[in-house]
């Protein structure tokens, strides 16, 4: 489903840029970031379904790692989605629900009501066999090397033999200069969100993004026009939600 290339022209974002988009969507056209991070969750689960268990999901085992941000809560709803397909989904937390924002909390608050299991990193470390990891710990927003929890996670991933797929960009990757921190998430795959970002198609990215995938959070073309961000963009998903660039 997913092999083929999307050989259309697709533009490439900066952060600033993927925040003005974030702002705009909420400002001007009322879509507010609880229906974005639906179509994020809903999308990965889908993605990871088709390319990793054979699209057959029931009884894998499958870990959520999830920050506290808009990254974590998008990786929350595909734990959401991937219990409800049968899927052993386990999610890991960077910290307590107390320090989540408010709609990441709420996607959290589900997950616990439908009881799926939610720990710490320290209960994270005594993992062993899994047959795929959800990276949503850290998203576009990075600010520097990863610190506390979000290196043990990291870390702990990139040892395991199972496949990483990373949401929005991998964990520990600047999304605009394509700097890579110490430690960064070293993924299959990579689901991007809405466009790419600058970052994924630096030099040496490869090594982290592995596959690139794009797909639609619902961004209305015209969107794109605006003066803040001036880019022209065609119906990328005219055919399909989510599209393979390499």
């Amino acid at each position: 489903m997913y092999s083929d290339v999307y050989l259309g022209e697709v533009p490439y974002l900066t952060t600033a840029q993927m925040i003005e988009v974030d702002r705009l969507m909420v400002e001007d056209y009322q879509i507010q970031l609880i229906q974005m991070m639906e179509n994020a969750g809903r999308n990965l689960a889908q993605l990871a379904r088709e390319r990793f268990l054979s699209r057959y999901p029931k009884k894998k085992s499958i870990i959520v790692l999830a920050g506290t941000g808009g990254n974590g809560g998008g990786a929350l709803v595909c734990a959401r989605w991937l219990h409800n397909w049968g899927v052993l989904v386990r999610v890991f937390v960077t910290k307590s629900e107390a320090a989540f924002a408010p709609i990441p909390a709420h996607q959290l608050g589900i997950l616990r009501r439908m009881n799926v299991p939610i720990a710490r990193v320290d209960d994270l470390l005594t993992e062993s066999y899994v047959d795929l990891i959800i990276d949503g710990i850290i998203g576009y927003g990075i600010r520097g090397t990863p610190k506390d929890s979000a290196i043990e996670m990291i870390r702990w991933a990139n040892r395991q033999p199972a496949p990483i797929l990373a949401l929005d960009v991998p964990s520990g990757l600047d999304a605009t200069t394509g700097v890579a921190f110490d430690p960064i998430i070293r993924a299959a795959a990579t689901m991007t969100l809405a466009l790419p970002k600058e970052g994924l198609r630096v030099s040496g990215s490869a090594d982290y993004v592995g596959e690139l995938y794009l797909a639609d959070i619902g961004v209305p073309p015209e969107l794109y026009m605006k003066p803040s961000i001036n880019v022209r963009v065609s119906h990328i998903f005219a055919e399909r939600d989510i599209v393979r660039l390499r």
